[in-house]
């Protein structure tokens, strides 16, 4: 758990941070980040989905968890209200601008500064929660790449952020942005005959929390050119209350789709050429860069290190050459890529090349395992 005073809210805030487990100070990584609100709630549900999700669904990321167990309505709500369903409403409330600028200007750069963490940005949150995390996405978009809206409360003053959503979703253009939106199945308290196919037709209060989310569904399906990518997903066996879990998971999978590995059958394939291999690894090298911003290597370290050992099990050292040089190319400061390299050129017999390559990781290293494999190889 870390904190940081804040100007602008003059009080202190409580932040808790999670690191990936391949998190090495050593290596110099940044990764991408996460902000979810009530953050003392939900980080541990959301650790759960990124530990079974990361990797081949999602990148590995930073989890940051704003704690919001106090002044929760004040700085979540998007716009101040006297009345709420025709009774006097006393609590403070609608400062959502004032804690965006906290986020804006205040959190984002500490935890730039403090943790390893690059300018690719996801937002999560429930229920009022969810109404800040659209409403930083109609009115502030480029603070954040996707944003995950779990049950959101859009029947929030007499769906006031709904109506701003319909004009400026219609006017700005929402490019490389991407939102996921779920709805619980508690449509109406009072009557379980309402479904979500009749729902829609009800003019109760009891219906409108339900009926504003399909609605502001609706409003983005119907702006589609806008060029915001959205998914909007139904949970009937869910409550507003258990409904976190599953929206954190499909909605990371979901805003992550682009990030799964592709051609995987052909990468495991005996057959495959290796033009064709390596133009599967440029194509996803391509693809992370426009959609992160900036350089990412299209596979692990270890992955890569993996293929190669196995092309040279396999006889096929052109191939295993290749996911060698790769990894030298991706991770230009790690011993072990060379020293995999070495491995290959001693397998084929060229000594001069081995001891290169092993030269060039004790440099990089100073292991002592490095200086015995130079001596041995000399020995050869």
């Amino acid at each position: 758990m870390d904190s940081l005073y804040s100007n602008i809210l003059n009080e202190s805030r409580k932040i808790y941070i999670q690191l990936p487990d391949s998190y090495n100070p050593e290596k110099n990584q940044k990764y991408p980040v996460v902000f979810i609100l009530d953050g003392e709630l939900f980080l541990p549900t959301l650790s759960d989905v990124h530990s079974y999700y990361s990797g081949g669904f999602m990148p590995e990321m930073v989890l940051v968890g704003i704690s919001n167990d106090k002044n929760r309505l004040r700085d979540l709500t998007t716009s101040t209200i006297t009345t709420n369903y025709g009774m006097p409403f006393n609590e403070k409330n609608g400062e959502a601008h004032h804690f965006r600028k906290f986020i804006e200007t205040e959190l984002i750069p500490f935890i730039e500064k403090k943790y390893p963490i690059t300018n690719y940005r996801t937002l999560i949150g429930h229920s009022y929660g969810g109404l800040f995390t659209i409403s930083t996405l109609i009115h502030q978009p480029g603070l954040f790449a996707n944003y995950l809206a779990i049950d959101p409360s859009l029947d929030w003053d007499d769906q006031k952020l709904l109506k701003d959503a319909q004009e400026l979703f219609a006017t700005r253009t929402y490019e490389n942005k991407a939102l996921f939106i779920s709805l619980s199945g508690q449509l109406h308290m009072q009557n379980s005959q309402i479904t979500i196919d009749n729902v829609m037709q009800d003019t109760s209060d009891f219906t409108l929390f339900a009926r504003s989310n399909i609605a502001f569904s609706n409003t983005v399906k119907q702006n589609a050119k806008n060029g915001l990518t959205f998914e909007w997903k139904f949970y009937p066996k869910d409550l507003h209350g258990t409904i976190p879990f599953p929206s954190m998971m499909d909605g990371l999978i979901s805003l992550f789709e682009w990030y799964q590995m592709e051609n995987t059958d052909q990468i495991n394939s005996f057959d495959t050429p290796k033009e064709e291999l390596l133009s599967i690894i440029k194509y996803r090298e391509e693809k992370l860069k426009e959609h992160f911003g900036y350089f990412e290597p299209p596979y692990p370290e270890e992955l890569l290190n993996m293929s190669g050992y196995m092309n040279m099990d396999m006889q096929q050292p052109a191939k295993a050459k290749m996911y060698f040089e790769l990894a030298m190319e991706y991770y230009p400061e790690s011993a072990n890529a060379y020293d995999s390299m070495a491995d290959y050129y001693e397998a084929q017999g060229d000594y001069p090349n081995a001891i290169k390559y092993v030269t060039k990781a004790f440099e990089l290293n100073g292991n002592d395992f490095y200086k015995k494999r130079i001596e041995a190889l000399k020995r050869k």
